[in-house]
C-alpha cells in the first residue's frame, strides 16, 4: 500500500507512464502526416495555400469546441478514460481516410474526424493524469505527458521520411499506415487504471458561466489573443519549402522543432511545481514571441 504515494510523490505512477505512452503513439500517428499534409494537398491534389489554412482552421477550430464539450461531459459522467478511448479510436480512423481522398473536401472530413477524436480525448485524458499523482507534482506528471507528445511529434516525421525515401512509399500509404501508431494509443489508455474522485463533480445542462472565477475568463482571453496571433504549422511548413529547402530538409526541421520541445516539458512542468505555473507559462510566451521573430527574418 505504500508503493502507490512514494511513485506519486514523484509525478510518476503506472497511469502516467501508459498515458505518456498514449500520447507518444498518438503523436507518432498524427505527425506522420502534419508535415506532409500541406504538400499532399497542393502537390496531389493540387489545392491553393488558401485551402490549406481553411483545412486546418476548420479542424483546429473543431477540436478546440469539442474539447469544451467533453470536459464538460467527462465532469458529468465520470467515465474519463472512456471518454478518452472513443476520442483515441475516433481519431485513429481519422487517418486512413485522409489517404483515399480524390478531393480536398475528402481530406477535410478525414482531419475534421481525426481533430474531433483528438479534441474529445483531451479533457479527459487530462482529468486521468491530474488524478493519478498528488497536486504539488502535477507539474512533472503534465510534464511526462508533454515529453511523450512532443517526441512522438519528433519521431512522426522522422517515420515519414525514412518509409518515403528509404523505402518508397506512396504518400498515400503514409496515411494509410498512420492508424497503427493511432491504435497502439488507444491500447495504453485501455491499460489505465481509472482512480475513483472522491467527490462527485457538480455538472448541470443549466451550469452558469457566472461560476467561474475571475482568473479562469482572465487565462482563457490571454490563450485567445495567442491563439488568433499565432499561425498553423503547415504555413510554417510551406514558408520553410518556399525559401529554398528541400522537401526532406522540411519535414526534418520539423521534427527538430518538436525534439526541442519534447527535451523541454519534463524541466518545464517540474520548475512550474516549484516557481509556479504563470511564471513559466509567461517564459514560454516570451521565447515563442523571439521565435516568431526569426520566422519573419527571411521575409525581411
Amino acid at each position: 500500500m505504500a508503493e502507490t504515494p512514494m511513485r506519486q510523490r514523484a509525478g510518476i505512477s503506472r497511469n502516467t507512464i501508459l498515458l505518456a505512452f498514449s500520447s507518444l503513439f498518438a503523436d507518432i500517428s498524427t505527425e506522420m502526416l502534419y508535415p506532409i499534409l500541406p504538400i499532399f494537398l497542393t502537390q496531389v491534389l493540387h489545392a491553393s495555400g488558401s485551402v490549406v489554412g481553411v483545412v486546418e482552421g476548420i479542424a483546429q477550430a473543431t477540436q478546440n469546441l469539442v474539447q469544451g464539450f467533453s470536459g464538460w461531459l467527462s465532469d458529468k459522467l465520470q467515465k474519463r478514460k472512456t471518454l478518452a478511448l472513443i476520442g483515441y479510436f475516433v481519431s485513429a480512423l481519422g487517418k486512413p481516410l485522409m489517404g483515399i481522398a480524390t478531393a480536398w473536401p475528402g481530406v477535410l472530413g478525414g482531419r475534421f474526424l481525426d481533430r474531433s477524436g483528438a479534441g474529445f480525448r483531451s479533457a479527459p485524458r487530462d482529468a486521468l493524469i491530474a488524478s493519478s499523482v498528488s497536486d504539488g507534482y502535477r507539474g512533472q506528471a503534465f510534464g511526462l505527458e508533454g515529453i511523450g507528445d512532443n517526441l512522438g511529434a519528433f519521431l512522426g516525421p522522422v517515420l515519414a521520411v525514412l518509409l518515403l525515401l528509404s523505402f518508397h512509399f506512396e504518400i498515400r500509404r503514409i496515411f494509410l499506415l498512420a492508424i497503427i501508431p493511432g491504435l497502439l494509443a488507444f491500447l495504453m489508455v485501455l491499460l489505465v487504471h481509472e482512480q475513483p474522485v472522491p467527490v462527485a463533480a457538480k455538472s448541470k445542462l443549466d451550469v452558469s458561466l457566472r461560476d467561474f472565477p475571475l482568473g479562469y475568463w482572465k487565462y482563457l482571453s490571454v490563450i485567445a489573443i495567442f491563439g488568433i496571433g499565432n499561425s498553423s504549422n503547415s504555413f510554417l511548413i510551406l514558408q520553410t519549402k518556399g525559401i529554398g529547402a528541400s522537401f526532406t530538409v522540411t519535414i526534418l526541421i520539423y521534427a527538430g522543432f518538436n525534439l526541442v520541445a519534447a527535451l523541454i516539458s519534463y524541466p518545464a512542468g517540474a520548475l512550474s511545481d516549484r516557481w509556479g505555473r504563470r511564471n513559466i507559462l509567461l517564459a514560454s510566451f516570451l521565447i515563442f514571441f523571439v521565435a516568431y521573430l526569426g520566422f519573419a527574418r527571411p521575409q525581411a
